[in-house]
């Protein structure tokens, strides 16, 4: 059976949906950077899924090509992922999406070396004729977060994001939301085939001990 990061690590992919403190290990990521609005139909970020997709498929089906990377073991593509900020902005700012700088990325195995990622890139611009150029390997360390999982429309999150910070206040701390450390938010739902009211989303806000 096919590995899945969102089955053995519950605690990152699949918390209540209620507050909770987390800590969060160094993990590697295909990151697309940008900025925008992400509902336009033509804008960066929708390009952005493309070219992360094209890249992780291209890594897990590698077990049928001749590129055999060391220590492979089958796998389920873990889900979209998003941090975002906004210049100027103490958190986000939902009323002016237009201004969102984010990273769009997906998860990496921790067996794909900068070589393995870097000729699935090669693979996946001759195989889909496409630039991907703009795909890096990222590693992030998040540390100590408070996350929920909110259940809902993608523009009622601000209600989720204060009942977090209510509660890491009454734990001792305080939000740690810097040019390094993110809004961070984990795509459960695919937006195309499920209702707003019933999309699940991670949302993660890094903190510290006040």
């Amino acid at each position: 059976m096919a590995f899945d990061y969102k089955k053995e690590y519950k605690e990152f992919y699949m918390p209540k949906n209620r507050p909770g403190i987390v800590t969060v290990p160094p993990m590697n990521y295909i990151a697309v950077r940008g900025q925008g609005d992400p509902n336009r139909e033509d804008g960066e970020y929708k390009q952005s899924i493309r070219l992360l997709y094209g890249i992780a498929f291209t890594i897990k089906m590698s077990k049928k090509g001749s590129h055999q990377i060391e220590g492979y073991f089958d796998y389920v593509v873990p889900p979209l992922e998003g941090f975002w900020w906004q210049e100027g902005v103490d958190g986000i700012d939902y009323a002016h999406k237009e201004n969102f700088k984010w990273i769009s990325a997906i998860r990496l195995p921790d067996f794909v070396t900068k070589e393995d990622f870097q000729w699935a890139v090669n693979e996946a611009e001759v195989k889909k004729k496409t630039d991907f150029s703009n795909v890096e390997i990222m590693t992030y360390d998040e540390g100590m977060c408070v996350q929920c999982m909110h259940i809902g429309s993608y523009d009622d999150e601000p209600g989720t994001v204060s009942l977090m910070h209510e509660f890491m206040e009454r734990e001792g701390y305080a939000l740690d939301i810097t040019d390094k450390r993110l809004h961070h938010e984990i795509y459960l739902s695919d937006a195309r085939r499920v209702a707003p009211e019933r999309l699940k989303t991670v949302i993660r806000h890094p903190i510290k001990r006040r």
